[in-house]
């Protein structure tokens, strides 16, 4: 039976107008594997593909919704693969939902959460896809399903990560000259302290003192290295500073935080609103990074934007180098909070050879433009995603 949004219009007797059937019909997976323009280095891991989950959901009135899981190079910046992903969807997430309401968005939540522990990449994924299939059926985007918009555009960064100092000043400085990017990220930890410290005074040098520069160190360093660098990330005026010890070190995370007048920036330490909750107590951070693949989907990350700044904390809108699809989810949530205090670091679409969309976002003047169609309000490119997709 088809399920209504309301059985009576408030203060009328005549029935309401039953909603178009929003339940789901299927929900299908596809591994994608998107090669990039340059090689993206991290502490642990460096890629030059970019691995996604392609989450398509149908409902029963024939609407397609889209979602994307995205990974870095394997379980190694978080626990969920590709293969994991894929899997926790067809064999757990995908048979929790057929036949519900995709409406319904805290309830499929719930119903998320008892099949599948943690998963969070996997289940926001689903929940995007939800998301935009309902947005297209209402002819809404997705922000407006979210509480709305209080920006349409948002500042954007874009991250150095080759580890060659020359040719990421060539690349910052081409990104200033088109008006893309004016704040760089620096992915720290894959050399030697002292050749991470040269790299950023070519950086520095190279750009002036009114580029925004934050270093990623992903864990990196020990509590005893961070003592021993940040005096000079301080006089190089480094302007944020994330994650630089590991994410179980909480203690160190505080304790580094409270020696420096560098903003730390919480990332790994940080996935669920428990956690949040728990690092932003300690002092772990002042800055917080939202992601959909630690908060496992659209509300949640709301909620830990709610939470942050309850703690006096700021926000960053972090990414995992998604396409113009996890960014246009992304965008949907930043669009809507009252405070995004960093701006975002949703280049992800920039850095891959080909999109997986048939009109990539658009950025223009350092901002990237908030998506302003039904749902996600991006389409698919089918020819791309076929390329593109793993034989299984």
């Amino acid at each position: 039976m088809s399920l209504a949004i309301a059985e009576t219009v408030p203060g009328h007797d005549r029935p309401a107008e039953p909603a178009r059937d929003t339940r789901i019909r299927s929900i299908a997976a596809t591994i994608i594997e998107a090669p990039t323009v340059r090689r993206h280095k991290l502490s642990n891991t460096e890629i030059s593909y970019q691995g996604f989950v392609l989450i398509q959901v149908q409902l029963e009135n024939g609407v397609v919704g889209i979602g994307e899981a995205s990974t870095l190079g394997g379980p190694r910046w978080a626990e969920e693969s590709v293969e994991s992903i894929h899997a926790a969807i067809e064999a757990y997430l995908a048979p929790a939902l057929i036949g519900q309401n995709a409406m319904l968005f805290e309830a499929n939540a719930v119903r998320m959460s008892k099949a599948a522990t943690r998963n969070f990449a996997a289940k926001a994924a689903v929940e995007t896809a939800l998301f935009d299939a309902v947005g297209q059926t209402l002819g809404l985007p997705v922000s407006a399903l979210l509480g709305g918009q209080v920006r349409d555009r948002i500042g954007v960064i874009w991250a150095l990560a080759s580890g060659d100092a020359a040719q990421e000043l060539e690349e910052a400085r081409e990104k200033l000259r088109l008006r893309q990017h004016r704040d760089f990220k620096i992915k720290l930890g894959f050399n030697t302290p002292d050749v991470d410290i040269k790299r950023l005074q070519h950086l520095r040098a190279g750009l002036g003192d009114e580029v925004k520069l934050i270093v990623d160190v992903n864990q990196a360093w020990s509590e005893a290295l961070c003592i021993r660098l940040f005096p000079a990330l301080e006089e190089l005026g480094i302007d944020l500073i994330e994650q630089p010890v590991p994410a179980s070190q909480r203690e160190a995370m505080a304790r580094v935080a409270a020696r420096t007048r560098i903003p730390i920036l919480i990332d790994e330490a940080a996935f669920t609103n428990t956690e949040l909750a728990s690092t932003a107590a300690l002092a772990c951070g002042s800055v917080y990074s939202l992601k959909l693949v630690k908060s496992g989907g659209l509300l949640e990350l709301k909620r830990a934007a709610g939470i942050a700044q309850a703690f006096g904390i700021e926000l960053y809108g972090g990414c995992l180098l998604e396409s113009s699809i996890g960014a246009a989810a992304h965008m949907a949530v930043f669009s809507t909070l009252p405070r995004l205090e960093w701006g975002s670091e949703h280049f992800g679409p920039r850095i891959l050879v080909e999109d997986l969309v048939a009109t990539p976002l658009i950025f223009n003047e350092f901002e990237i433009q908030v998506p302003s169609g039904p749902g996600l309000g991006v389409t698919l490119d089918e020819d791309k995603v076929r390329f593109m997709a793993r034989k299984m």
